[in-house]
């Protein structure tokens, strides 16, 4: 019932609606993971993932039947610019719908009594942000010492962080390619980690909430674009494996629409990465 408030027609007509409908899952799968698993002593620990795939399983069916639109769009003989410009529909409803994630997540991390529900998350943000101090930032839940690792020069980072999004988006492609629509749960894990991550820089401040979402956001929304592009390229091929059509004229249709959708995912990614290291800075030092 959940997995049906929308439908992928509707979203590509009012995207904004996949906010609300990505906030209420994920606060739905928060609220759910913490009644029924919090109690348990094994279970409790994996909370973290049980959150996302809570989120992944109401989000899935939306997931699938975005992704076989655009792969009957990819059909029509559009020109290139064109299918292009279709395809956004579908980019829009996405990054709505990651963005109520990010909000909802990163709320539920301030409000809840623990943090029990984040704890991968918080190892993965100590791992990235300080691996050399890992015990005392997991002790600590990341809340003081959260300033990223420094390195020699811009150009450095740069080549760093853009060579890791890189093999993330290889990552993305490659799982919606095995997967399909699968690859909902690799962005709902980054939209959780991005949360815990504003938890952190906040110090579960509600009040602070605005500017810790402004401070992941303003390079991350670009960087999740290109993921959900190369999700969008590999989930239409898959469906048109699915659909036995390798081999055929429409295949090859479908195919190099996907190579255009990965290129511009490589050149989105690019931009993020240069958002992060030079513009994001420049609010917070």
């Amino acid at each position: 019932m959940l997995e049906m408030l929308i439908s992928p027609q509707k979203a590509e007509r009012r995207p904004w609606e996949l906010f609300f409908i990505g906030a209420f899952y994920a606060s739905v799968s928060i609220i759910l993971v913490n009644w029924i698993f919090s109690q348990d002593v094994v279970l409790q620990s994996y909370s973290g993932i049980l959150v996302v795939t809570f989120t992944v399983m109401f989000s899935i069916p939306f997931m699938y039947y975005m992704i076989k639109l655009e792969e009957e769009k990819a059909t029509q003989h559009m020109g290139m610019f064109k299918l292009l410009k279709e395809h956004r529909k579908a980019l829009w409803a996405f990054l709505w719908l990651f963005v109520g994630f990010v909000v909802a997540f990163s709320f539920w991390y301030i409000m809840l009594p623990t943090t029990q529900a984040f704890e991968a998350q918080i190892n993965t943000y100590c791992v990235i942000n300080q691996p050399a101090n890992f015990e005392a930032c997991v002790a600590q839940y990341g809340v003081k010492g959260s300033s990223s690792t420094v390195f020699a020069t811009n150009k450095e980072r740069l080549f760093l962080i853009f060579a890791n999004n890189i093999y993330v988006l290889i990552f993305t492609l490659v799982f919606s390619l095995i997967f399909g629509a699968g690859v909902i749960f690799i962005l709902a894990w980054n939209a959780s980690v991005i949360a815990a991550a504003v938890g952190i820089f906040t110090q579960s401040n509600l009040s602070s909430l605005p500017i810790g979402l402004f401070r992941y956001l303003v390079h991350g929304i670009p960087e999740i674009a290109s993921y959900f592009i190369a999700a969008l390229a590999g989930g239409i091929i898959s469906i048109s494996v699915i659909r036995h059509e390798v081999g055929s004229e429409k295949f090859w249709e479908v195919l190099q629409d996907s190579l255009n959708l990965i290129i511009l995912a490589v050149i989105v990614l690019f931009i993020s990465a240069l958002m992060e290291v030079f513009l994001t800075p420049l609010f917070f030092s």
